[in-house]
Protein backbone atom coordinates (compact mmCIF):
# COMPACT_ATOMS: atom_id res chain seq x y z
CA UNK A 1 0.00 0.00 0.00
CA UNK A 2 2.92 2.36 0.55
CA UNK A 3 3.99 2.12 -3.08
CA UNK A 4 0.51 2.65 -4.52
CA UNK A 5 -0.49 5.33 -1.99
CA UNK A 6 -3.74 3.44 -1.56
CA UNK A 7 -5.23 4.25 1.81
CA UNK A 8 -6.27 1.31 3.96
CA UNK A 9 -9.93 0.42 3.76
CA UNK A 10 -11.76 1.72 6.80
CA UNK A 11 -13.78 -0.94 8.58
CA UNK A 12 -17.53 -0.75 8.07
CA UNK A 13 -19.18 0.56 11.25
CA UNK A 14 -20.96 -2.16 13.19
CA UNK A 15 -24.36 -0.49 12.67
CA UNK A 16 -23.96 -0.76 8.87
CA UNK A 17 -23.04 -4.44 9.07
CA UNK A 18 -26.43 -5.31 10.53
CA UNK A 19 -29.12 -6.42 8.14
CA UNK A 20 -31.08 -3.16 8.57
CA UNK A 21 -30.65 -0.68 5.75
CA UNK A 22 -32.65 2.44 5.00
CA UNK A 23 -34.27 0.65 2.06
CA UNK A 24 -37.57 -1.15 1.56
CA UNK A 25 -35.87 -4.43 0.72
CA UNK A 26 -39.16 -6.32 0.39
CA UNK A 27 -40.34 -3.82 -2.24
CA UNK A 28 -37.03 -4.09 -4.10
CA UNK A 29 -37.25 -7.90 -4.08
CA UNK A 30 -40.86 -7.75 -5.28
CA UNK A 31 -40.08 -5.36 -8.16
CA UNK A 32 -36.90 -7.14 -9.28
CA UNK A 33 -38.35 -10.62 -8.76
CA UNK A 34 -35.23 -11.75 -6.89
CA UNK A 35 -34.20 -11.59 -3.25
CA UNK A 36 -31.02 -9.76 -2.32
CA UNK A 37 -28.73 -9.80 0.69
CA UNK A 38 -27.02 -7.16 2.80
CA UNK A 39 -23.22 -6.97 2.59
CA UNK A 40 -21.14 -4.10 3.98
CA UNK A 41 -23.96 -1.55 3.90
CA UNK A 42 -25.05 -2.45 0.36
CA UNK A 43 -28.09 -4.42 -0.75
CA UNK A 44 -26.84 -6.88 -3.37
CA UNK A 45 -29.22 -8.64 -5.75
CA UNK A 46 -27.97 -11.41 -8.04
CA UNK A 47 -30.01 -12.52 -11.07
CA UNK A 48 -28.60 -15.73 -12.61
CA UNK A 49 -28.62 -16.48 -16.33
CA UNK A 50 -30.73 -19.47 -17.37
CA UNK A 51 -28.07 -20.75 -19.78
CA UNK A 52 -25.13 -22.95 -18.91
CA UNK A 53 -21.97 -21.25 -20.12
CA UNK A 54 -18.99 -23.12 -21.50
CA UNK A 55 -15.45 -22.00 -22.25
CA UNK A 56 -13.47 -24.32 -24.54
CA UNK A 57 -15.81 -27.18 -23.63
CA UNK A 58 -15.61 -26.71 -19.85
CA UNK A 59 -18.71 -25.65 -17.93
CA UNK A 60 -18.29 -22.25 -16.26
CA UNK A 61 -20.02 -22.12 -12.86
CA UNK A 62 -22.49 -19.28 -12.43
CA UNK A 63 -20.56 -18.12 -9.36
CA UNK A 64 -17.78 -16.94 -11.70
CA UNK A 65 -19.62 -13.77 -12.68
CA UNK A 66 -22.41 -15.15 -14.85
CA UNK A 67 -25.24 -13.42 -13.01
CA UNK A 68 -26.53 -9.88 -13.30
CA UNK A 69 -25.35 -7.98 -10.21
CA UNK A 70 -27.36 -5.08 -8.80
CA UNK A 71 -25.83 -3.26 -5.82
CA UNK A 72 -27.91 -0.64 -4.00
CA UNK A 73 -26.37 1.63 -1.36
CA UNK A 74 -28.86 3.79 0.54
CA UNK A 75 -27.98 7.49 0.76
CA UNK A 76 -30.90 8.60 2.94
CA UNK A 77 -34.12 10.36 2.07
CA UNK A 78 -35.19 7.56 -0.27
CA UNK A 79 -32.14 8.04 -2.49
CA UNK A 80 -29.58 5.41 -3.42
CA UNK A 81 -26.41 4.88 -5.40
CA UNK A 82 -26.87 1.88 -7.67
CA UNK A 83 -24.15 0.12 -9.65
CA UNK A 84 -23.61 -3.29 -11.14
CA UNK A 85 -23.58 -5.19 -14.37
CA UNK A 86 -25.97 -7.09 -16.56
CA UNK A 87 -24.82 -10.37 -18.11
CA UNK A 88 -26.32 -10.42 -21.59
CA UNK A 89 -26.59 -12.32 -24.84
CA UNK A 90 -25.74 -10.27 -27.92
CA UNK A 91 -29.36 -9.63 -28.96
CA UNK A 92 -30.13 -8.36 -25.43
CA UNK A 93 -27.45 -5.62 -25.40
CA UNK A 94 -29.33 -2.92 -27.35
CA UNK A 95 -32.75 -3.45 -25.68
CA UNK A 96 -31.19 -3.37 -22.21
CA UNK A 97 -29.14 -0.25 -23.05
CA UNK A 98 -32.31 1.47 -24.31
CA UNK A 99 -34.29 0.49 -21.19
CA UNK A 100 -31.53 1.79 -18.91
CA UNK A 101 -31.21 5.05 -20.88
CA UNK A 102 -34.99 5.53 -20.76
CA UNK A 103 -34.76 5.41 -16.95
CA UNK A 104 -31.68 7.69 -16.85
CA UNK A 105 -29.37 4.86 -15.74
CA UNK A 106 -25.91 5.35 -17.22
CA UNK A 107 -24.13 2.53 -19.04
CA UNK A 108 -20.45 2.81 -18.13
CA UNK A 109 -18.93 -0.14 -20.02
CA UNK A 110 -19.76 -3.08 -22.26
CA UNK A 111 -17.27 -5.94 -22.58
CA UNK A 112 -16.88 -9.69 -22.33
CA UNK A 113 -14.59 -11.97 -20.36
CA UNK A 114 -14.51 -15.23 -22.29
CA UNK A 115 -12.85 -15.44 -25.69
CA UNK A 116 -14.33 -18.81 -26.64
CA UNK A 117 -17.44 -18.77 -24.49
CA UNK A 118 -20.70 -20.35 -25.56
CA UNK A 119 -23.09 -18.73 -25.49
CA UNK A 120 -21.23 -15.47 -26.11
CA UNK A 121 -22.00 -13.27 -23.09
CA UNK A 122 -21.48 -9.54 -22.63
CA UNK A 123 -21.26 -7.54 -19.41
CA UNK A 124 -22.96 -4.14 -19.35
CA UNK A 125 -21.90 -2.05 -16.35
CA UNK A 126 -24.20 0.67 -15.06
CA UNK A 127 -24.23 3.45 -12.48
CA UNK A 128 -26.82 5.91 -11.19
CA UNK A 129 -27.80 7.97 -8.16
CA UNK A 130 -31.44 8.82 -7.56
CA UNK A 131 -34.74 7.77 -6.03
CA UNK A 132 -34.32 4.12 -4.98
CA UNK A 133 -37.89 3.16 -5.89
CA UNK A 134 -37.69 4.71 -9.38
CA UNK A 135 -34.30 3.15 -10.04
CA UNK A 136 -35.56 -0.28 -9.06
CA UNK A 137 -38.39 0.04 -11.60
CA UNK A 138 -35.87 1.06 -14.26
CA UNK A 139 -33.70 -1.94 -13.51
CA UNK A 140 -36.78 -4.19 -13.70
CA UNK A 141 -37.56 -2.75 -17.15
CA UNK A 142 -34.03 -3.64 -18.25
CA UNK A 143 -34.26 -7.15 -16.75
CA UNK A 144 -37.45 -7.72 -18.75
CA UNK A 145 -35.36 -7.36 -21.91
CA UNK A 146 -33.37 -10.48 -20.96
CA UNK A 147 -34.01 -14.19 -20.60
CA UNK A 148 -32.99 -13.70 -16.92
CA UNK A 149 -35.94 -11.37 -16.23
Amino acid sequence: MEQSATPPVAPVPQAEQRSELALDRAAIDRVLGHQGRVADGVYAVSVPRPETAQEHGATVPGALGLATAINIQPLGGGRAAVAGDFVLLGPEVDPVARALAHHRIEVTAIHNHMLGGEPRLFLMHFWVVGDAEELTRGLRAALEQTRSG
